[in-house]
């Protein structure tokens, strides 16, 4: 993976999104003997499923794997934490995009949604480290009943379509399974 080459990897729940992202970002940090990983988490613990999903993550996660939480400001984080010999891994932007259009206060502030989702598509091609990132794919399935779901399901098909936008890589998570190719640059989301 070069120094700004990003990576996408989706899949559906419990396809191994999280898991080959690590295995690569392993193979990143084992290639010279200065580079290291930092994860940016987006989940938030507001139940306990949540919080036990989150303590297995951590407990799984490779050792030496630095992890900085960000729920909301992505590209802020991206920014400060890059560097030349860091590989960057997000995970997820689906609970990132959950974060911002599902908040627990109550309505979700669009307009925020739209700056931060420009602000994090602006800052990619400048980062000095490379970034995996990780995201579900949710459209495969039955429409959903309400119009905030099928909003939702809308946003996170146009993010993931623009993050892939930004990236050399794009995979594709099927029962454990990689498929891994190329981006085609220049389609529009």
């Amino acid at each position: 993976m070069a120094a700004s080459a990003h990576h996408l990897i989706v899949g559906g729940q419990r396809s191994g999104k999280s898991r080959q992202a690590e295995r690569l970002a392993l193979a990143w940090a084992a290639s010279g003997p200065d580079k290291e990983v930092r994860v940016i988490a987006t989940a938030l613990a507001l139940d306990s499923e949540m919080q036990a999903r989150i303590a297995r993550h951590q407990q799984d996660r490779p050792a030496g794997f630095a992890c900085v939480e960000s729920p909301l400001l992505l590209a802020a984080a991206l920014q400060a934490n890059a560097a030349p010999q860091r590989l960057l891994l997000v995970d997820c932007l689906t609970l990132w995009l959950t974060n911002w259009l599902m908040p627990m206060s109550g309505t979700p502030d669009l307009a925020a949604w739209e700056a931060e989702l420009q602000a994090l598509l602006d800052v990619l091609p400048k980062l000095a480290s490379p970034v995996l990132f990780v995201s579900n794919e949710v459209g495969w399935g039955v429409s959903p009943m309400s119009s905030e779901a099928r909003f939702y399901v809308d946003e996170l098909g146009r993010l993931n379509q623009q993050v892939a936008q930004a990236c050399q890589d794009l995979t594709l998570m099927v029962a454990g399974q990689a498929w891994t190719r190329p981006v085609e640059q220049g389609r529009k989301p």
